[in-house]
C-alpha cells in the first residue's frame, strides 16, 4: 500500500527546518558580532552580512522545501496546501530580496509580510474530515492559534521596539518551519 505522504515530501518537511535552523547557527557563527536575541534572521542575509550567502541558502532552501512538501502532503486539505506553498514563496522572496547595509527594503518587508502570515495560518486551511482525522480541526486550528501567537509576539517586538526581536522571529520562523514535518508524521501513520 502506497503511504498518503510521498517519501520525497517526508525528505522536503525534514530538509526545511534543517536549512533555517542550521543556516543560522552557522550564519551567526560567521559574524564578528550579532546579537541573535535582538537581531533578525534577515540580518544575517544581509549586504554586509558575513558570508550572506549562508543564510541566503537556508532561506530559500526553507522556502522551496515549504513548496514541495505542499505538493506532497495530499491528506490536507487544498486550501491549506495552496497557503503553505504561498509562503514557501514568500519565504524565496525573502532571500531573493535581502536587507541593504542599512535601512530596510520594501520589498524584503513585503515578501516577509506575506510569509509570516501564511505560515502561520495553512494548518487552520489544511484540515479536512474524515474517519482519519490526523490532520483535524483540532489539532490544525490549535496549530494555528500558537502560530498566530509567536506572531503577534514578534509584531509586538517589531513595532513595539522590544529587546527581544531577533528572539521571537526565531521561535516563530522555527515552529513554522518544524509543523510541515509534524503535519507530515501525522499523515503517514497508518
Amino acid at each position: 500500500m502506497r503511504p498518503p505522504v510521498p517519501w520525497w515530501a517526508l525528505l522536503s518537511a525534514a530538509g526545511g527546518p534543517v536549512l533555517l535552523i542550521g543556516g543560522w547557527t552557522l550564519a551567526t557563527a560567521r559574524q564578528r558580532t550579532f546579537d541573535p536575541t535582538t537581531e533578525t534572521i534577515s540580518a544575517l542575509a544581509a549586504y554586509g552580512a558575513a558570508d550572506r550567502w549562508i543564510m541566503t541558502t537556508g532561506l530559500a532552501g526553507l522556502g522551496t522545501c515549504h513548496v514541495i512538501t505542499a505538493l506532497g502532503l495530499r491528506p490536507a486539505a487544498l486550501p491549506g496546501r495552496l497557503v503553505l506553498a504561498a509562503g514557501g514563496l514568500a519565504t524565496v522572496l525573502v532571500a531573493a530580496f535581502p536587507l541593504p547595509d542599512e535601512g530596510s527594503s520594501t520589498a524584503h518587508a513585503v515578501a516577509a509580510g506575506v510569509a509570516f502570515p501564511a505560515l502561520s495560518v495553512w494548518p487552520a486551511l489544511a484540515w479536512r474530515r474524515g474517519p482519519s482525522r490526523r490532520l483535524g480541526p483540532g489539532v490544525s486550528l490549535g496549530t494555528t492559534a500558537v502560530l498566530l501567537g509567536l506572531l503577534g509576539w514578534f509584531g509586538a517586538e517589531l513595532y513595539g521596539g522590544g529587546s527581544r526581536l531577533g528572539l521571537s522571529e526565531r521561535v516563530l520562523a522555527g515552529a513554522q518551519a518544524w509543523w510541515p514535518l509534524a503535519a507530515v508524521l501525522l499523515a503517514r501513520r497508518r
